[in-house]
């Protein structure tokens, strides 16, 4: 039996919406995330360079696999134009029903899930 993968929410911000939607619809052409929200303007605080900054920028989350982690990362990568844009990814848990959706819109398939549900309605 096969693990069942682990959920995870995946932000990055930009001060351009133009290159969130970019990547936003990269990572859901590819199947790498289920679904995708872009919020904002947010107000970003932080050092760079030595000095305190503020910036206005979008926030975009991501719902998607673990197991995809690495790809998500190069997939943001190849369309942010930031020198270090941030790439984050926090553990998530979900309802059961959501939990499934995810899995099918990225392709985990079925199999597992269908396997654990043979077993829990015996």
């Amino acid at each position: 039996m096969q693990p069942i993968p682990a959920l995870i929410l995946v932000s990055t911000t930009s001060d351009q919406l133009a290159t969130l939607e970019l990547i936003a619809q990269e990572l859901l052409d590819h199947r790498l995330a289920a679904c995708v929200q872009i919020s904002g303007p947010v107000t970003s605080h932080y050092r760079w360079e030595g000095s305190l900054t503020r910036s206005s920028e979008y926030l975009l989350t991501a719902k998607s696999r673990a197991d995809l982690w690495p790809a998500i990362q190069a997939a943001i990568r190849s369309r942010h134009h930031y020198e270090l844009p941030e790439i984050i990814a926090l553990p998530a848990d979900a309802s059961e029903d959501y939990y499934r959706w995810v899995l099918r819109e990225t392709n985990a398939g079925t199999s597992t899930l269908s396997n654990q549900d043979d077993s829990n309605n015996q």
